[in-house]
């Protein structure tokens, strides 16, 4: 299960719980860290006072006259001969004299270091030496599981010239330090694991209280419906936070009791409204092409043409389409149903496309099949009213255009009828196009707005899909594809 999937009592108990062992972690590695630093500063230390002794330990053999020699880096071996072991036994560490070319020429060899001093110095740490020649340079090395400090510093004469390299090798022995740090982690951790006990406790107990308010107001959301009677919440001893929910709760429940009366008084009234707007777009959609048919008509007809018969036997056809579409369309309101029931049958869709464009009588509009006769299990005047529906808005989209055209094409295309309708009008932005398709909205100053919801239903009801590309100043494509059967 995911955490965000966790309930909000567990993830508050997680919460505290992890906050503990984070808090003990933390602690932890800072407490080995703050160890670590000290005994590091504590051998520094020790180093820092033993390289000083050393130091004043040879600068005060070389000031003094008990040797014999002269002081050069040649004589070194000889002036400390005999001295170095003193002094390597007074300190307890291990003393070695190289000359400046990094050749070893005296060693204390005093057994407290068992990894013997190199006999020449590596020129890369020679090349160090040189760069801390006003202060000593430091290495920390492991030898036979001995960790140990080595301090490089020039050996110089009463003139302060370089005469040869101090390396003073310091054993670190830390085990008083590592055995204080083990004791002081294991007390920790009994203080941790009583903390952490308590914690699981005191973050059971919080998590509770806290949810249980919230629980109580969730079941009692959860039991709200609209059309029923719902009980108010009364908790005793609530946080100002859960008091200020359960508050907003109880005006719901009041608000809710308003609304479901109105509501209900209401619905019958919106439901006529609606009926009544839709029937009343569906109506005007073929009386509009049926008045121009009608025109045309008038204007065209000659009795002595010799197709006159042909002529009035299409017109009648086109007109009776149409008053079957409204007369769908009424009987389907005198049931009380928001669009007529699908009647499907065997059409020929190129046909039935074709009876429906000729309605409009405009010269701009091409009807583009990919084949003479396409067959499909469809309702015929849903059909009709889609086809419809799209011109009609292809028209309105050409009023400001010069040069109008309109292209309705028809596809048959892996067991699918493809239908699209484009024009070369105004277009449609972005934000229209993706509201197009809801009840009531329109970018007309006239109309309700419902035509191309109306064209989505019947699409979807078919289990077919519709689509609209569009650019503003160049022209739209409605496409629609609905299966044959």
């Amino acid at each position: 299960m995911k955490l965000r999937q966790l309930s909000l009592r567990i993830r508050i108990f997680l919460a505290m719980i992890a906050l503990v062992l984070l808090a003990s972690v933390l602690i932890a590695v800072l407490t080995m860290y703050q160890y670590k630093e000290q005994t590091d500063q504590y051998n520094l230390r020790r180093l820092e006072r033993k390289e000083a002794s050393v130091m004043a330990s040879i600068d005060y053999w070389l000031g003094s006259s008990e040797h014999n020699h002269r002081i050069a880096g040649e004589n070194l071996a000889e002036i400390f001969k005999d001295k170095i072991f003193e002094i390597s036994n007074i300190e307890k560490s291990a003393i070695n004299f190289y000359d400046l070319e990094g050749i070893l020429v005296l060693s204390s060899q005093t057994g407290f270091v068992s990894q013997a001093a190199p006999l020449v110095l590596a020129k890369p740490l020679l090349g160090r030496i040189a760069e801390h020649n006003d202060t000593r340079f430091l290495t920390t090395q492991t030898a036979d599981d001995n960790r140990f400090q080595s301090s490089y510093s020039y050996i110089t004469d009463d003139q302060q010239v370089p005469i040869g390299i101090l390396n003073l090798q310091y054993v670190q022995d830390n085990t008083a330090q590592i055995r204080d740090r083990e004791a002081f982690l294991i007390r920790m951790a009994y203080v941790y694991m009583l903390m952490f006990l308590l914690a699981i406790a005191l973050a059971y107990f919080i998590s509770s209280y806290i949810t249980r308010s919230i629980k109580a107001v969730t079941h009692k959301m959860s039991r709200t419906r609209l059309h029923t009677r719902n009980e108010k919440i009364f908790l005793k001893n609530a946080s100002a936070e859960i008091y200020t929910l359960v508050n907003a709760y109880n005006d719901m429940v009041d608000k809710l009791e308003e609304s479901a009366t109105k509501l209900a008084k209401g619905e019958r009234e919106q439901a006529w409204r609606e009926m009544a707007k839709q029937v009343a777009h569906e109506i005007k959609n073929p009386l509009t092409p049926m008045r121009l048919t009608v025109q045309s008509f008038e204007r065209k007809f000659d009795p002595a043409d010799p197709g006159i018969t042909q002529k009035i036997t299409e017109f009648s056809e086109t007109l009776i389409q149409q008053i079957d579409t409204m007369s769908a369309i009424a009987a389907a309101f005198s049931n009380f149903a928001n669009m007529p029931a699908q009647q499907r049958e065997t059409l020929e869709v190129v046909s039935v496309i074709k009876h429906t464009l000729d309605i409009f009588a405009a010269p701009y509009i091409d009807y583009l099949p990919n084949r003479q006769v396409i067959h499909a299990e469809l309702d015929k005047n849903q059909l009709i009213r889609v086809i419809t529906n799209l011109v009609k808005n292809a028209i309105q989209a050409l009023e400001a255009v010069e040069d109008k055209k309109i292209e309705v094409k028809v596809l048959s295309e892996n067991g699918h009828v493809k239908i699209s309708v484009s024009d070369n009008g105004k277009g449609i932005s972005e934000t229209d196009q993706t509201m197009i398709f809801e009840p009531k909205f329109t970018t007309k100053t006239s109309g309700m707005g419902l035509g191309l919801a109306i064209v989505k239903n019947i699409v979807e009801a078919y289990n077919g899909r519709i689509q609209v590309v569009s650019d503003l100043g160049k022209g739209t494509v409605f496409t629609i594809v609905l299966p044959l059967k």
